[in-house]
């Protein structure tokens, strides 16, 4: 069909693009013929492109950037479009595919070659698969023209009525992407042509309305061992047969039993009818259709389809070209897709969770006068108010009123504390608790570190019946009882001078170093390094399957141990992503997609908003050396939260491992180098040196009050007999 409009410009009924590259001479003066001829549009695309592509995130790289453009002459619309080379037009197009589609995936589907046989639910099949870039190559045929009838389910126009179906297609696909390789056969598919047609395809789409060529089809793509995919559009019912897997399975799942393409050619239309009905499983028909087609030449001309089943059915032969595509596992079989089943079935959704927590109760501390109350309780619950990784209090205590033990709980314990090293720390704070609340009851006597052969019986704190006195550690009491951690932003201030000399020499006191992080470029540093540590914990299955695990829930877990979320300091909007990090098939796909970066910036923005980060490190690596370090973290964590700062403990993931296989036991192989890398990047940041060994890290800030505090373990969860003695009572 030739058109001519008022100007006596005619149009071409070419389905094919000239694609002009402005560098070869020959196009070049193509492309000047058409620019200068009056009937041909120019529309000049390419800056809107090519800005477009410079805001995609990740940056692209020089090689897209400076590709060549190209010119693209569409013949049916008279127009020729300057657009981007095909590697960046590509690029551009397709990535809001990502991450559903991921970049490897996508530059693999884009060498399948699909075949789609038949042009009325094709159509808008074939177009699909072009939108979503899973193909480099496809092939259309049908020998039929577009007619007014088709309008309710073929995308096409008033302009196409007349046009071979194949062609209208095709034309959109160009449209779409002029680099998608089209080819045509417009005369259907016939004995002939079949070969010709499923020569080096992956996949076969069968549309088509005559069951001959349906049994043709398959028949030889059996032969050739390729898949076929039908989807008919009463009940989204969708076919998959798989004969590149079971190239000896019988066509369409044997329903029709071993009838040919060539036992059909005898048969009439009428006598064709029971075969058809086979395939379609007539009790599975919906009601409409089934009685629709009682009806066709006596109220219809033919079946009913609506244009929203065809698109369905286009979404769901898409899906299995993606997976065959992929590689995904996708066995033979029918299932339906059956919208309207899925409406009947609308449900009210529950209520969302609140974004909001409740606030938290007040913690019930121990006096913050000791005298006149019991020493031994006063001690112990001093003793159980200390720190540790995740909040798991991996200890427990024997008393009575000479002196206090302290043994390591093992259960109570994460692949971070890696061979007790982050217990041992704990135990460290617990001891350094215990002497100030001994040193302010007057009980203060010697402190043995590993004093027997018990298994797990870290220290003793030896309680005297009077003059135990050290008026320092006595000091420091009611600054201990409130020692809570601070997650709160705070404001990058510099530290005193003199606040900064009182701590080193408290961690030294202590038999530990102090180092801090107090320059701008420093805590940029130290920020992207925790940040990047806290994006392998989460994306590790274990590390973040045992971080969730220590989130406790107000209203759904215990309280008394594990992390309040409360203390976390989150707002609605956090609270909101929090409920996303849980989820591990979340952290199995960014995993899959090396990326995540986002998980790390909380941490990020923590570092950035604080004054200063405090390296606490210990000289051995023996189980005392760990305790000792403890006992300095504590020490410093009371002094300077007593002097006005929030302190927040920054556990990076590498923080307790020593060699190799530490590392190994962290995280596997897959960011065993990476972590590394890491921990020697922030040795080298925080001047360390290798013959010292992390106790922890913490954040110092100018920050506001905590709104929470994490709760405790009672001390009858706490206290066991001794082998001897009487011991003493849990006070609940």
């Amino acid at each position: 069909m030739t058109a001519l409009n008022d100007s006596g410009c005619t149009s071409e009924p070419s389905w094919q693009v000239e694609i002009l590259d402005e560098r070869s001479e020959t196009d070049r003066i193509r492309l000047d013929a058409l620019r200068s001829d009056p009937c041909v549009d120019t529309v000049d695309s390419l800056p809107s492109m090519r800005a477009e592509l410079d805001r995609l995130v990740p940056a692209v790289g020089s090689q897209l950037r400076s590709e060549p453009h190209r010119w693209i002459y569409y013949p049916w619309r008279r127009s020729v479009v300057s657009v981007l080379g095909p590697l960046s037009y590509r690029r551009l197009r397709l990535d809001r595919n990502r991450n559903k589609i991921t970049a490897a995936e996508q530059e693999r589907l884009s060498t399948r070659n699909i075949g789609v046989v038949g042009q009325s639910v094709g159509h808008s099949i074939a177009y699909t698969l072009a939108m979503e870039g899973l193909c480099g190559r496809i092939r259309l045929a049908d020998f039929d023209a577009i007619e007014l009838s088709n309008l309710n389910r073929v995308p096409a126009t008033v302009l196409d009525i007349g046009v071979n179906k194949a062609a209208v297609c095709a034309r959109r696909i160009m449209e779409l992407d002029p680099y998608v390789d089209v080819e045509i056969f417009d005369k259907g598919l016939t004995p002939d042509t079949m070969n010709e047609f499923l020569d080096e395809l992956d996949l076969v789409i069968e549309e088509c309305d005559s069951l001959d060529i349906k049994l043709s089809v398959r028949e030889a793509a059996r032969a050739r061992r390729l898949p076929v995919v039908m989807e008919t559009s009463d009940r989204g019912l969708l076919d998959v047969e798989r004969f590149d897997l079971t190239p000896d399975r019988p066509i369409f799942h044997g329903m029709l039993g071993d009838l040919s393409a060539a036992d059909m050619s005898g048969l009439s239309t009428h006598d064709k009818v029971p075969y058809v009905l086979r395939i379609l499983e007539t009790d599975q028909l919906s009601a409409i259709m089934a009685a629709s087609m009682a009806e066709v030449d006596e109220t219809l001309t033919t079946w009913p389809q609506l244009a929203e089943d065809v698109t369905l059915g286009a979404a769901s032969v898409a899906a299995v070209a993606r997976r065959i595509g992929r590689g995904d596992e996708l066995p033979s079989g029918r299932t339906r897709v059956d919208l309207q089943s899925t409406l009947d079935r609308l449900a009210q959704p529950d209520a969302p969770a609140e974004g909001t927590l409740p606030p938290a109760p007040p913690v019930e501390l121990v006096p913050d006068d000791p005298a006149g109350t019991d020493a031994l309780t006063t001690i112990l619950r001093s003793a159980s108010l200390a720190p540790s990784g995740g909040n798991v209090q991996p200890w427990e205590f024997v008393a009575d009123e000479s002196s206090l033990q302290v043994h390591l709980v093992p259960e109570r314990t994460s692949t971070m504390d890696v061979a007790f090293r982050g217990s041992y720390v704990a135990i460290g704070a617990v001891l350094a608790n215990a002497r100030i609340a001994a040193a302010a009851t007057g009980r203060l006597g010697a402190v043995e570190l590993f004093p027997s052969d018990t298994e797990n019986h870290i220290g003793t704190v030896h309680l005297l019946e009077r003059g135990g006195v050290d008026p320092e550690l006595a000091a420091e009491f009611p600054a201990m009882l409130a020692r809570c951690a601070n997650r709160q932003h705070g404001k990058p201030e510099d530290l005193a001078p003199e606040l900064i000399d009182e701590l080193r020499a408290l961690v030294e006191d202590e038999g530990a170093r102090l180092r801090l992080l107090t320059t701008p470029e420093s805590l940029e540093q130290c920020a992207e390094l925790l940040g990047e540590s806290d994006r392998i914990r989460y994306l590790t299955p274990w590390l973040h399957a045992e971080m969730m695990s220590e989130l406790s829930w107000p209203g759904q877990d215990r309280l008394d141990m594990g992390l309040d979320v409360r203390t976390l300091e989150l707002g609605a909007a956090d609270l909101a992503k929090l409920a996303v990090a849980r989820r591990a098939d979340v952290m199995a796909a960014l995993a899959s997609w090396n990326g995540g970066r986002a998980l790390g910036q909380p941490t990020r923005d923590s570092v950035l908003s604080s004054s200063a980060i405090a390296v606490v490190t210990i000289k051995g690596r023996s189980p005392v050396d760990y305790v000792r370090g403890g006992a300095a973290v504590e020490r410093l964590w009371i002094r300077a939260q007593a002097r006005g700062l929030g302190v927040q403990p920054v556990s990076p993931v590498f923080l307790f491992a020593q060699s190799a296989d530490d590392f190994t036991s962290l995280v596997g192989t897959p960011y065993r180098s990476e972590l590394t890398q890491l921990a020697h990047q922030f040795r080298s940041l925080s001047g360390v040196p290798h013959d010292e060994e992390f106790a922890l890290i913490l954040r110092l800030s100018h920050a506001p009050l905590p709104t929470a505090r994490s709760q405790r373990l009672g001390l009858d969860a706490l206290l066991r007999k001794p082998a001897q003695g009487p011991g003493i009572e849990a006070d609940g």
